[in-house]
């Protein structure tokens, strides 16, 4: 049975209809009588009356409302994000029905039941429903007509409109005209005359209790000097306003046939005016005219108080200062076309007039002249507000008094832009462009650096040029040292990719990159080998005053080349390796090489202003004196032709008496390997050499060490250059005896030898007792030679070739190149232990058992007849065979011990001394050649003294002939 319900007295019928109505659509129970209904009837009464539900924040929805429109904006749905802030907006403007307020308790209500309604916005597809507004239709009626139809109109003058007298008139007549616009000071004189024939045209009057309305459009309505038939403006009669006019009259004086042109008379503010507007950039201008790319001057603008050429020669100065703005925005133009946005340089990049996007060295310049046109801007804007203002007199010449820094940083700029950009042919490549511009720049720093403090603030502007530009190249560098990653799609850097060999290839070190090198005398180019130019490229001797490639980089190019190769061997290298989300963690927290550059650059002009504050010491003062003479006296021997630092040190000291001389440049303090420029020219070299270079050998140093670290643990480098001289060198002596003596056995029983199974058997079960992780890896060939050389015996061996499988990345330092020079060392030791072995295993009972050869059988007398006499003549010469047998021997002990003692052993305990010193892998390699190199010219293979190594071979081969004779008995020498 259903329980009564309670008094509802608070609720009107239509709500406690309503409550029904929402129990049975969201309960499903339609049945009124019903317990499930009436517990659900119960539930909702006691909510509405005693909810404990806080009011709406308005505070938190609006904050909730914002935070939509930022995710739209993160997700780049702009057109959602402007819908969303528009109807939002909308909304909370407008009424509900019953509620004429805005912003109300039930807005922010209805905005937080959707929001709590709402599912992820941002995954939703919306797009925006178009609402038609209604137009209040506008009463088109003319009730005025309507109202005044069948009236009168009188068009007398009405009683409450003012008289205006004669007084009043003449009262305006009188008041003199403002000149503000004119920057001439206004006099009192008299205006000229009015012409009283002419006729007299409508006046217009202003009313009484408005007296500034005229002075006000005269300050600030220019007059239409641009246009065709411009009205000549009133001005004074002072002899120094009118110096133009008495100008032509002398000129018409002079010459009575003299007629002067049209003129355009302009005021002296508005000349001043469109200077400015040049300078920032405008080219629609009265006065200055841009033809055909060129800024001109238009022939008939004049000024009443100065004479046409006067006007002429400061606006043609004017103008060229415009064309040099001109050309500069025109570049800016061209390259900001290419983006579709107004970005930084770095993300996006680059040439003017290209097809192309340009790259990114040029989009960095563009960016840093952008900036610099910015301040110059600013300060166009405040002389222009100065002069709206007429706080202070300006004129022409003050104006360009006070812009003449600015206009002599505009020349060096253009100079700059026109060597370095400008003056480059069009189908040049990136990489020429790029290293061409920042040599300019970094060329035009030291020229002007060399000057002193006369060009203080240019070098301070082509510093901030240079070090903006260098972004993109410092950013390649940081890239490419830190990470691996050569990027560079518009092929801009010096060094560059070659993708056709991978990482994991065997020539990977010698043939990934190429360096190209540009001359900047000869404007030539070519290509040379990394390896080759990195072993060389940072010592250039002081005769070499040729900048190549980019100057402020080739201290450090070496170290660049091998950081980069060395980090992207080591990722490769660990690829799937715990320490590659170590190092992605600390990469996070890293500074990139441009930010530390300028933390740098910054701490070191702080530390200067700090050292410029202390008075400089007698010492100090008498350094500087020395390298101020020292740089005239090299300036004055590069005129000759004599580039000697050390000369010029000398010259310079016969100026200067300095009493600790040695001492000061013994201890490092001036630094004298200055291979392109003058000492002087030191501030901009040494802030590369304190804040950039030492970043850059701090980064080469740590990933070089580690690569060679984990080449020398975890691929086991050190045990491989081992194994590498155990087995063609021969140091693991008892291996390779099992194997080369089962070689000699076949060869001395005239047995065959050269087969690859008997070989490679005797080869794996020797190598298997002593080294089984090796085994594998060897193998042994034979190749048949010339047959001419295989008639002496020393020569039997020549076709024996040793191989083993070195496996990458230990196969960049053990080349095949490398084993080549392993295998003539490995074939000169098995000839000299050949005839070793073979003089070693001869015995003397051998020779005097064996009876000699006869032909035919003898009688007993016969016999005794022949060996009776003869007894004492063969022992005498099996004595001296046993001599020569001794001698041999000691000539082939003696130069074995030799070989593997002086110069194997001894050449390979300097190898791994230097092999633990090696810093990268380029000097590992370069170790590795210049041991194969030392042991392949002490074993005499080079063939400038191979005429010592024929004559060890007659004697080798000699000692091998002896000993099948001996082996042959005492009768095969009779």
């Amino acid at each position: 049975m259903a329980r009564p319900g309670p008094s509802w007295s608070r609720l009107s019928p239509q709500q406690e209809r309503d409550v029904r109505e929402l129990v049975g659509q969201v309960a499903g129970l339609r049945d009124e009588a019903d317990p499930n209904f009436q517990l659900c009837l119960h539930f909702a009464w006691s909510n509405f009356r005693f909810h404990h539900f806080l009011d709406v924040n308005s505070h938190k929805v609006e904050k909730t409302i914002e935070g939509i429109y930022e995710k739209f904006i993160i997700h780049s749905d702009l057109s959602k994000a402007a819908s969303w802030k528009r109807l939002t907006e909308e909304f909370l403007n407008a009424s509900l029905p019953n509620i004429k307020e805005i912003k109300t308790d039930a807005h922010y209500s209805i905005l937080s039941l959707l929001l709590c309604l709402s599912d992820s916005p941002s995954n939703s597809n919306y797009v925006e429903t178009p609402r038609d507004k209604e137009v209040e239709k506008k009463d088109d009626f003319d009730w005025g007509k309507y109202l005044m139809e069948g009236e009168e109109i009188d068009l007398s003058p009405n009683v409450d409109t003012p008289i205006w007298s004669e007084e009043s008139e003449d009262e305006d007549d009188q008041q003199p005209l403002s000149r503000e616009d004119s920057g001439i000071q206004v006099d009192r004189t008299p205006l000229e005359e009015q012409d009283h024939n002419r006729k007299p045209g409508p006046r217009v009057s202003w009313k009484v209790d408005e007296p500034d309305a005229r002075s006000w459009l005269e300050q600030h309505v220019v007059r239409q000097y641009w246009t065709a038939h411009s009205a000549r403006f009133p001005h004074s009669l002072h002899l120094h306003s009118n110096l133009a006019a008495v100008w032509d009259q002398h000129l018409y004086s002079s010459d009575p046939l003299y007629v002067p042109d049209d003129r355009v008379f302009v005021t002296e503010t508005q000349v001043i005016r469109e200077t400015l507007w040049l300078l920032s950039g405008v080219t629609k201008l009265f006065i200055f005219q841009l033809i055909d790319g060129k800024v001109t001057v238009r022939n008939n603008v004049i000024v009443t108080h100065l004479t046409h050429s006067c006007l002429q020669s400061v606006l043609e100065q004017i103008a060229s200062y415009g064309q040099v703005v001109f050309q500069l925005q025109e570049f800016i133009d061209d390259v900001m076309g290419h983006s579709s946005e107004n970005t930084p340089p770095g993300n996006g990049s680059v040439l003017p007039k290209l097809t192309d996007a340009p790259f990114r060295t040029y989009q960095a310049f563009m960016w840093a002249l952008y900036k610099y046109f910015i301040t110059f801007k600013e300060e166009l804007t405040e002389i222009e507000k100065c002069i709206i203002n007429n706080d202070t007199t300006i004129t022409l010449a003050i104006v360009v008094d006070k812009l003449s820094p600015r206009l002599a940083q505009l020349k060096v700029l253009h100079k700059v832009f026109s060597t370095g950009i400008a003056e480059v042919p069009p189908d040049t490549r990136n990489v020429v462009r790029a290293s061409h511009l920042l040599n300019t720049l970094y060329k035009a720093i030291l020229e002007y650096d060399d000057v002193g403090e006369a060009s203080e603030q240019t070098v301070s502007l082509l510093f901030s040029l240079w070090v903006e530009t260098v972004r993109p190249y410092l950013q390649i560098v940081d890239e490419w040292i830190v990470h691996g990653h050569l990027c560079d799609c518009a092929r801009e850097f010096i060094i560059q990719r070659n993708k056709n060999v991978p990482v994991n290839h065997r020539d990977f070190w010698y043939a990934t990159y190429t360096l190209y090198s540009v001359s900047e005398k000869t404007e030539n180019e070519e290509k040379m080998s990394d390896n080759a130019s990195a072993s060389s490229g940072s010592d250039q001797g002081p005769s070499s005053r040729q900048h190549t490639m980019v100057s402020f980089l080739r201290p450090v190019l070496k170290q660049i080349i091998m950081a980069g190769k060395s980090m992207q061997l080591l990722k490769h290298l660990q690829v799937g390796n715990s320490t590659a989300c170590q190092a992605t963690a600390r990469d996070a927290e890293r500074k990139g090489l441009y930010t530390l550059f300028l933390e740098s650059v910054q701490s070191r002009l702080r530390h200067g202003e700090d050292a410029s504050a202390q008075p400089l010491t007698e010492q100090q003062a008498a350094t500087e004196s020395l390298i101020k003479m020292q740089s005239i006296a090299e300036r004055h021997l590069d005129l000759d032709d004599a580039h000697d630092p050390l000369l010029a040190v000398n010259f310079a000291r016969l100026y200067l008496e300095q009493s600790d001389f040695h001492e000061k440049f013994a201890g490092g303090d001036v630094c004298m390997d200055r291979s392109s420029e003058s000492v002087t020219c030191q501030t901009f070299e040494l802030t590369l050499r304190s804040c950039l270079y030492p970043h850059i050998d701090k980064q080469y140093l740590d990933c070089c060490g580690n690569l060679m670290q984990t080449l020398k643990k975890d691929y086991r480098l050190v045990e491989y250059l081992q194994a590498m001289r155990n087995f063609f060198l021969m140091e693991g002596g008892d291996t390779m005896y099992d194997f080369y003596t089962s070689i000699f056995d076949k060869i001395r029983e005239k047995e065959t030898w050269q087969n690859l199974s008997f070989l490679n058997v005797q080869l794996q079960e020797a190598v298997g007792q002593r080294y089984p992780e090796d085994s594998s890896r060897l193998s042994i060939s034979f190749e048949n030679v010339d047959a001419a050389k295989k008639k002496l015996p020393v020569h039997i061996l020549d076709g024996l070739t040793l191989s083993y499988k070195v496996p990458w990345p230990v196969d960049i330092v053990i080349s095949s190149e490398c084993q080549k020079i392993y295998n003539q060392v490995f074939l000169l030791l098995l000839q000299i232990k050949w005839a070793k072995y073979s003089l070693d295993v001869l015995l003397f009972g051998e020779l005097a058992e064996k009876p000699p050869l006869q032909e035919g059988l003898l009688s007993g007398q016969d016999m005794a007849a022949q060996f009776g006499p003869q007894k004492k003549p063969v022992r005498q010469q099996i004595h001296r065979m046993f001599l020569l047998r001794v001698k041999l021997m000691h000539f082939v002990n003696s130069l074995h011990n030799y070989i593997m003692t002086r110069i194997l052993h001894s050449t390979g305990l300097e190898f791994q001394h230097q092999i633990e010193e090696a810093k990268d892998l380029d000097q590992l390699i370069k170790i590795h050649y210049r041991y194969l190199s030392t042991i392949h010219d002490r074993c005499l293979l080079r063939e400038k003294v191979s005429f010592v190594k024929e004559a060890i071979m007659k004697v080798l081969n000699l000692a091998l002939m002896f000993a099948d004779g001996w082996q042959a008995g005492l009768g095969a020498w009779q």
